[in-house]
């Protein structure tokens, strides 16, 4: 029997992961708006206190709580019978006033004539202009009284000086009420329109400067407390004339039609203001970017279906895009959702999701005149490289010696 030995070597192929899936989207061209933020409160435009001028007893209310009046509507009657008495006593005196000075008139006027022929002394002459001077000061001041106590049952009657929102009523009829009382009967704020006071950091205050001194009208939105929903839209105003050294901030004030009645005084705000629109930029979804210690980056789609890490600059952001103003152009296609699991040269099986104009539709198809990639779909295998490209090694030979016999 003849023995042998037989060396063999065989090369094993190397193992492929499969595609990892991701959700990717098209950096797109178009419009992104540039706001700055700011915390704020709801401010009305005018608040009265309303207080009686008067002491007296309420007679009626002329409004329920809470509700809307409008200016000159009737609020509350006080009793005016203690100041109709003080008319009719001035109107009294003035009526006997007035006849003492058309009487001491007349002895004035035939001293004048006898003090001609010397038929009368000078200083009963004298005498008598006084005594004309004293009555016709006499009458002013019953003139006085009158107009004072018509005034005073004018204060009975209290309207309402603006047209706005009533708060809950303070003091009830019958009750006892005095001028030199630090409680008011009612509050009404004006609700439209109304004005959000809210505070921009010192560094952007040039920025806004020079857009309202070229004439622009800066739209104002105003968020709830989440920042998620646009409660009103409004106007820049006006800005504060000085800022507040404690905080760095200055104040500025927008104002809202209010229609709806939406807003609400003293409600917290963030207040969102647009200071401009930047035309045909690069825009991507807020999710693809991603952040280290040091750069700013996204993963970026290859032909070949590996993912390529590039470094951008980020420009402007709003609740759904940012804008990339270096690292990409419009048409490269990003990763969205799966970024935790790739690394430099990694191979993904990509799902494309629309966004901006068509957001929240997902295709599986893709258009692929539209975009630089090809194909973005497949379970051709592919291999995957180590950290940030390097090769995957390959398998070593092993030898096969056939045993003796």
């Amino acid at each position: 029997m003849r023995l042998y030995n037989a060396t063999r070597a065989v090369t094993a192929k190397p193992k492929t992961p499969p595609s990892i899936p991701v959700v990717a989207a098209v950096a797109r061209q178009g419009d992104i708006p540039v706001y700055f933020t700011g915390l704020g409160a709801v401010t009305p435009l005018y608040t009265v206190t309303i207080k009686t001028r008067v002491d007296g007893q309420i007679e009626s209310v002329g409004y329920t709580e809470g509700h809307k009046v409008q200016k000159g509507q009737p609020l509350v009657d006080i009793d005016p019978r203690p100041y109709e008495a003080q008319l009719k006593q001035a109107q009294g005196q003035l009526i006997k006033d007035q006849a003492a000075l058309d009487n001491a008139r007349i002895d004035l006027k035939r001293y004048q004539e006898l003090i001609t022929k010397n038929a009368v002394a000078q200083q009963v002459y004298v005498t008598q202009k006084a005594t004309v001077a004293q009555g016709e000061g006499a009458v002013k001041t019953d003139e006085g009284n009158i107009a004072s106590a018509k005034l005073n049952i004018a204060y009975c009657h209290i309207t309402a000086p603006i047209t706005g929102r009533v708060g809950l009523r303070l003091v009830d009829p019958g009750n006892l009420v005095y001028a030199a009382a630090a409680t008011p009967l009612v509050v009404i704020t004006e609700i439209e329109p109304i004005s959000v006071i809210f505070t921009l950091p010192e560094q952007q205050i040039s920025t806004v400067l020079n857009r309202v001194r070229s004439g622009a009208r800066l739209r104002v939105d105003a968020l709830d407390r989440d920042s998620e929903v646009v409660i009103a839209n409004g106007q820049l105003t006006t800005l504060d004339n000085q800022i507040d050294q404690t905080t760095g901030t200055l104040r500025l004030r927008a104002t809202f039609p209010n229609k709806a009645e939406s807003l609400f005084p003293n409600q917290f705000v963030n207040a969102r203001l647009l200071v401009e629109d930047r035309p045909n930029v690069t825009l991507v979804p807020n999710a693809a970017v991603q952040r280290n210690g040091t750069a700013t980056f996204l993963y970026v789609l290859q032909p070949d279906k590996a993912v390529r890490v590039r470094n951008v600059a980020i420009g402007a952001t709003d609740a759904d895009e940012s804008e990339i103003t270096s690292g990409i152009a419009a048409n490269d296609v990003v990763i969205v959702q799966g970024v935790d699991k790739l690394q430099e040269g990694t191979h993904v099986q990509a799902q494309i999701q629309q966004f901006g104009s068509q957001s929240g539709k997902r295709e599986s198809a893709v258009n692929h005149k539209a975009i630089r990639t090809p194909h973005l779909s497949g379970n051709q295998p592919a291999r995957v490289g180590g950290a940030y490209g390097d090769p995957a090694p390959s398998a070593p030979a092993r030898s096969l010696t056939k045993p003796k016999r």
